[in-house]
């Protein structure tokens, strides 16, 4: 019978990652764009097909909300009052071909349900979006630079300081059509 704990052997990655993920109710690719690890990578590593990394399991774990300890051995640390997450630490969805960089602010346990991010848009970039699940929401308020919200056709321009509202079960896309980047803040309700 082999020691989980032993120091000659590697700890269950794959099935540690997999029982965090499940209970967080994340699919693979929530977890994927979440974290930036490929969708098929995900699943090898699950499968103790392949190992993550330190860099990975670094970024899996910060995705997840839990240690890299945690993650590595499935030791969880006293839960802190106050935690803080650096800036390093927070994952981000980098859309480089598309302009933009989204910074996931809220924590994973409650993606699809309640998200929140900043959405930093360089000159001419967008983030464009099919539609989500019926009756989710987005509100998005420019920080600074300026920009427009499209939905289905439909196209408003913000100011800084403003913010728009809309259904985002359809098509849409936030722009930046200022000559410098813009900064907002973005919250996605799902229903």
């Amino acid at each position: 019978m082999k020691n989980i704990n032993s120091p000659d052997t590697p700890p269950e990655v794959g099935a540690m990652l997999q029982k965090i993920r499940l209970k967080r109710g994340l699919t693979l690719e929530d977890l994927s764009r979440a974290a930036g690890v490929s969708k098929s990578m995900l699943s090898q590593i699950e499968r103790e097909k392949a190992n993550p990394t330190i860099a990975v399991a670094w970024r899996l774990a910060n995705a997840l909300g839990v240690g890299i300890e945690e993650l590595l051995t499935g030791e969880k640390k006293e839960a802190e009052l106050i935690h803080v997450l650096e800036p390093h630490e927070t994952p981000t969805l980098p859309g480089n071909h598309a302009g933009y960089v989204l910074r996931i602010l809220g924590p994973m346990e409650l993606a699809g349900k309640y998200e929140w991010y900043e959405l930093t848009l360089a000159p001419e970039g967008a983030l464009v979006s099919n539609p989500h699940d019926p009756g989710t929401m987005e509100y998005v308020t420019l920080l600074h630079g300026a920009a427009e919200v499209e939905v289905d056709g439909v196209t408003k321009k913000l100011k800084a300081g403003g913010s728009a509202r809309y259904q985002a079960d359809r098509n849409h896309a936030i722009r930046n059509i200022g000559k410098t980047e813009a900064k907002a803040l973005l919250v996605v309700t799902h229903r």
